[in-house]
């Protein structure tokens, strides 16, 4: 179990370093269909941990609608005052622009921004064509995550894993810490997600490491036990840890969820 301790670097984080991303669809690139992919960052994290995949993804012609959610990029006392339903509420607001500016959406969540995905098909359905997710968090082995309905009243934050990142010299820009109220409200949120997993029937394309120091593999039982999606494949990474989109792995991730999008978005269109 960690120290629960009450101080930690209050620095706000460089906002140009965490700044989300919004392009337009490159119909040309895309045999003429405007297909937007929705990118959803992790928890204590931002969209510096995902550029790389949506720049990507752009040069390739999708539109892309990458948030920074509520609480993240600043003072990691903000994620504080800020809930689960706040972040479901901001990707649902970005996947609501890319459909209304496009002809098919897809999302793709790295950690929490995964469950928030997932939390998106199993609201909105067959609305997305499909769904991709890197080392997903929506459960947890922890003994300590017990104890945050207590611990959140008077411990403000735990020490974080941040830049779990196998390949040197890369940089998640993520929060130090875990603050307590929003863990709690993330694992709330999880509870729910883990119930309605059977409502997700769309395609979905789950990347996992095979050494994740963050995510563990009660996500990976839980997402293979929920969905209901006949469309279901689960990929082991060999060369990275958690945040795999900036790892070793990420010109796999970058190409394979590049080939899911095609095949889902087209076979949507019909």
């Amino acid at each position: 179990m960690r120290i629960p301790f009450r101080g930690a670097q209050a620095a706000p984080l460089d906002p140009t370093l965490v700044a989300p991303m919004s392009t337009p669809a490159k119909p040309a690139l895309t045999n003429g269909r405007r297909v937007g992919v929705l990118l959803v960052h992790g928890f204590t994290g931002s969209p510096a941990s995902m550029r790389p995949w949506a720049e990507d993804l752009a040069a390739r012609g999708y539109a892309v609608e990458m948030p920074l959610l509520p609480g993240h990029g600043t003072r990691w006392q903000h994620m504080n005052k800020v809930t689960w339903s706040d972040w479901v509420a901001t990707v649902e607001g970005a996947f609501d622009k890319l459909a209304a500016e496009n002809d098919t959406v897809v999302a793709v969540g790295l950690s929490m921004g995964g469950a928030l995905s997932l939390r998106l098909a199993a609201d909105r359905g067959e609305e997305l064509a499909g769904v991709v997710v890197v080392n997903v968090a929506l459960d947890t082995m922890r003994k300590d995550a017990v104890l945050l309905p207590v611990l959140k009243r008077f411990v403000p934050a735990f020490p974080g894993i941040r830049n779990d990142i196998k390949k040197p010299g890369m940089d998640e820009i993520a929060y130090p810490v875990i603050p307590l109220k929003a863990a709690y409200s993330m694992s709330a949120g999880w509870v729910e997600l883990r119930r309605d997993l059977p409502r997700i029937t769309i395609p979905v394309l789950y990347f996992r490491s095979k050494e994740d120091h963050v995510a563990d593999l009660s996500s990976s039982k839980a997402i293979n036990a929920g969905l209901s999606s006949k469309d279901f494949e689960e990929r082991v990474l060999e060369d990275s840890y958690h945040v795999a989109c900036l790892d070793n792995d990420a010109p796999r991730i970058f190409a394979e969820s590049a080939e899911f999008i095609e095949r889902v978005t087209a076979q949507q269109q019909g």
